[in-house]
């Protein structure tokens, strides 16, 4: 999570894209609603709002020529985080829709940090082919607010790298665990949990539950802070392949990393650069209502 601050003022036209299945909502500043907390776990309420794995919010761009684009993202529990991969690439797709970068490389701006972009082409069924250079990956405990001193014994015995990529992640390789462990939805669930929101992560963290299957691709399972099960994720996806390859179970280079909503690719240098490349599919564009527009303000 990052620190909290003035959640910004943004307007009512919406634009929804998911990339395999991990879907968020784009808004750009206006002054019609604060995405506060409140108002943030209404939209992503998939009965009652829109339905969305989260927000990006693009804020008022700086000058022409002084880009990249600000912008900042938020859960469906209301927290801020730092960077999603897919939440990226989402917002890589409205900016192209939108005509404001064409097949070229951009940088948009979150969390303190300028990050590369390119769309390499879009398709006539309106599928994006998006990267994002997720930067230089940090393999360590410090960098992911980690205090293993606070682990539990049952955590600490788990073989699980931490790995930031602009944000927290805990890979756990089942295949190490004795007896080796499998992903599913009960061993995700009971992990998960466990990891997400223990107070030895200072501001929580993404767990992954990894198998390395015996061709170099990576079968990924996920739990994020603020969400839960998800059915594919970015920056996880980048997280498992630099844990990986850190640990030796992979050589640098480029992996495939499948998730249950389907297949990335990411690139990861010996010095553990990361490049994320894979799908984002357009859903629709909107409006939200005067009247469900004040139903937001409510606590």
């Amino acid at each position: 999570m990052v620190a909290e601050e003035a959640r910004p003022r943004l307007g009512s036209r919406f634009f929804r894209a998911h990339g395999l299945g991990n879907d968020y909502l784009v808004f750009e500043a206006g002054d019609e609603w604060t995405a506060t907390p409140h108002a943030v776990r209404m939209l992503c309420q998939r009965w009652r709002g829109l339905g969305s794995d989260g927000i990006v919010a693009l804020l008022e761009p700086e000058p022409e020529g002084q880009r990249p684009f600000p912008l900042r993202m938020f859960n469906p529990d209301g927290s801020e985080f730092e960077r999603s991969g897919n939440g990226l690439r989402v917002l890589g797709a409205w900016l192209h829709r939108s005509g404001r970068v064409a097949e070229e490389r951009f940088r948009v701006r979150s969390g303190g940090d300028d990050i590369g972009m390119r769309v390499h082409a879009v398709s006539d069924e309106g599928e994006y082919d998006i990267s994002v250079r997720m930067g230089r990956a940090n393999p360590s405990p410090e960098a992911v607010g980690l205090d293993p001193t606070l682990l539990t014994a049952h955590a600490a015995a788990l073989p699980m790298q931490p790995v930031s990529v602009g944000n927290p992640h805990a890979v756990v390789f089942v295949q190490e665990m004795s007896p080796p462990l499998t992903l599913s939805d009960t061993h995700l669930r009971e992990l998960g949990s466990l990891l997400s929101a223990n107070t030895a992560f200072r501001q929580g963290t993404n767990v992954q539950l990894v198998r390395v299957e015996r061709d170099g691709r990576l079968r990924i399972a996920i739990w994020e802070r603020g969400v839960g099960k998800t059915y594919a994720s970015g920056s996880s996806s980048c997280a498992a392949a630099v844990a990986a390859v850190h640990r030796g179970r992979i050589p640098p280079g480029t992996v495939v990393v499948e998730m249950e909503g389907g297949t990335m690719e990411v690139t990861v240098s010996a010095e553990l650069d990361v490049i994320l490349r894979g799908p984002v599919r357009e859903v629709c564009e909107g409006r939200l209502t005067a009247r469900f527009i004040r139903s937001l303000t409510g606590e």
